[in-house]
C-alpha cells in the first residue's frame, strides 16, 4: 500500500496559474484539456468547468473558461429556413429528373 500524503487541495482560476503550473498543465495535457474538463456542481444549480491537475505539494482543481454553445431563436429560424430551401432544391432536382425521362422516352 502506498502512504497518501496530506496535499492541500485549492481551487483556481486558470488565469491565476502560475508559470510553474502552467508548465505542469501543459505537460499532464499535451495535446490540450478542452476535452478533460469535468462540470463542478454548486449549490443553486450553478457549476463551472475545471481540470485536475496534482503535484507534491497540492491537489488542484483549476477553473476553466468553457464556451457553451446555445441555440437562440435566429439560429432556429436560419435552420428552418435552411431545410425549407433544401426542400425546394430537391423538389426541382425531381422535376427535372421527370422531365429529362420523359425526353428520353420521345
Amino acid at each position: 500500500m502506498t502512504m497518501q500524503t496530506n496535499r492541500k487541495k485549492l481551487i483556481i482560476n486558470y488565469a491565476n496559474v502560475n508559470p510553474e503550473l502552467m508548465e505542469a498543465i501543459r505537460k499532464k495535457y499535451p495535446l490540450g484539456w478542452i476535452n478533460h474538463t469535468i462540470k463542478v456542481p454548486l449549490s443553486g444549480g450553478a457549476f463551472f468547468f475545471a481540470i485536475t491537475l496534482d503535484t507534491e505539494d497540492a491537489s488542484y482543481l483549476i477553473k476553466v473558461p468553457v464556451k457553451i454553445d446555445t441555440k437562440s431563436e435566429k439560429d432556429e429560424d436560419f435552420f428552418d429556413s435552411t431545410l425549407d430551401m433544401k426542400e425546394g432544391d430537391e423538389r426541382e432536382e425531381d422535376e427535372d429528373k421527370e422531365k429529362s425521362e420523359k425526353e428520353a422516352e420521345e
